[in-house]
């Protein structure tokens, strides 16, 4: 299905019944929406992806083809599409929704897909064994705790890449941008990771809290950052 059988009216739709999905019964949300889910954030512009291969990709000096990229809530296999352009090779993916890792799978680039539920189950990596990881969108009130970034710099080898999102949603809870760059502080003051390069896009994704109210190119843009840290080497 093409984005151009897509309207406004469908996808606010959809997103409004993610606004209103009580936490228990996000996963069944996800597994129905993960058909359309691409289709579905392309039609609104979604930058996040890109920003997260694009950054990773500045910033990656060893073996493209040879690194293990852990793809943490990888949804259908977006930023695996765009790190194979870009010559990464290796990939493994995990999300908290069997039908998001069913289409995750068709794309083929998967040297394993894994059901994990984060934050109350570990990583399916041991310590020090990937080279990057990437996480793009999950980082919300609602989805992935801040435990979960902990966990990152556990698995990542020294030297290697986390990169993670965060979207300035109209519809988050006052004050947690603050919290979310203040857990990111706290991880550096440990030694855990340290900053190497943000980047912000004014037009990182159209407002899904106004789809589906009027046209596709009457809806705004919420602003979104991408984040990128190394686990330092010593």
């Amino acid at each position: 299905m093409s984005d151009s059988t897509r309207t406004v009216q469908h996808v606010g739709k959809v997103l409004k019944s993610r606004r209103d999905c009580d936490p228990e019964n996000l996963v069944t949300f996800y597994d129905e929406w993960a058909a359309d889910y691409e289709q579905d954030l392309n039609f609104l512009d979604y930058q996040g992806p890109d920003l997260v291969a694009e950054l990773i990709s500045s910033n990656f000096s060893g073996n493209r083809e040879a690194a293990l990229v852990l793809d943490v809530a990888c949804g259908p296999g977006q930023i695996a599409k765009l790190m194979s352009e870009l010559s990464f090779k290796r990939f493994v993916g995990i999300d908290c929704s069997k039908g998001m890792l069913e289409e995750a799978a068709k794309t083929g680039l998967y040297e394993d897909l894994k059901l994990v539920n984060l934050g109350t189950e570990p990583l399916p990596a041991q310590a020090d064994t990937v080279d990057v990881v990437a996480m793009v969108g999950a980082l919300q009130p609602d989805l992935v705790p801040f435990s979960v970034l902990r966990e990152f710099c556990h698995v990542t080898k020294p030297g290697g890449l986390i990169c993670v999102t965060k979207a300035q949603h109209r519809t988050d809870p006052e004050g947690f941008t603050a919290l979310v760059e203040k857990e990111f502080k706290l991880l550096e003051d440990e030694g855990l990771w340290c900053s190497v390069d943000v980047k912000k896009s004014d037009r990182y994704i159209r407002d899904a809290s106004l789809a589906g109210q009027k046209d596709k190119q009457d809806v705004g843009f919420t602003s979104g950052t991408a984040y990128l840290f190394r686990k330092p080497l010593v």
